[in-house]
């Protein structure tokens, strides 16, 4: 296993493995009969120049690539870890735009810079509950990041007719060329006005509620039962 792993923290490894996660994404999309629900939510954000965070879990990345036609417009954080960078390396075939760090414990650079790119006028993507877990269950820091950055939270999920859900922490959904999928968003849920930590908490409870819906009503939609959170208090693994 540590030859393995050294063996992937290779970037020329990353590099080709990146390509072929990508080649695979788009077979994936091309092979298969994909919805798009909501779509009209980040559209009109984007459309009257309003910024705003993204926010999906980290078992539903994958597909994020063809989620919005203005990928190339988005701000994507990801852990410097290795499978964060092979991600980020995948997301830039794409045209997304990286930012690496957390908005967790030890990320105040990278919370400052999302807070910049924000008042900037840029729209960021944020997976709530990694890069490390708890699965399925939100961390303050994407709340935080609305409340100084002043912009709404657009929650989005996937799911897909044939595929393999990973027995990985975020239970991964690994999407199977040949299939239908379906990609829901919700409407925007807007900042807390205060900063006291009960109005954050009730803030956070919201978004990963309406993440948790989304993703049911994707799974339900593509004939699969729910996939569980894990249990309240759980630790990051």
């Amino acid at each position: 296993m540590p030859l393995v792993k050294s063996i992937l923290r290779n970037a020329a490894v990353q590099i080709v493995l990146s390509w072929i996660a990508a080649q695979y994404v788009r077979l994936v999309h091309l092979t298969g009969s994909w919805e798009i629900i909501g779509e009209e939510y980040p559209d009109r954000l984007y459309d009257e120049g309003k910024p705003f965070i993204i926010a999906f879990w980290h078992g539903r990345l994958l597909m994020t690539a063809h989620a919005w036609k203005h990928v190339d417009k988005v701000h994507v954080l990801i852990s410097g870890h290795r499978d964060g960078r092979l991600l980020s390396r995948m997301l830039q075939r794409f045209g997304a735009k990286i930012v690496f760090g957390s908005t967790k414990k030890g990320g105040a650079a990278a919370f400052v810079g999302l807070v910049r790119l924000l008042r900037q006028g840029s729209i960021v993507c944020i997976t709530p509950d990694g890069p490390r877990g708890p699965r399925m269950r939100v961390s303050d820091g994407v709340v935080s990041l609305a409340k100084v950055g002043r912009v709404p939270i657009l929650p989005m999920s996937y799911s897909a007719s044939r595929r393999r859900l990973l027995s990985s922490w975020d239970r991964f959904l690994f999407p199977l060329p040949f299939g239908r999928g379906v990609i829901v968003w919700g409407p925007p849920i807007a900042a807390p006005e205060d900063t006291d930590e009960a109005t954050i908490e009730a803030k956070r409870i919201e978004v990963e509620r309406v993440l948790t819906e989304l993703t049911n009503r994707a799974d339900e939609t593509m004939g699969w039962p729910f996939t569980e959170p894990a249990p309240v208090g759980a630790s990051a693994r």
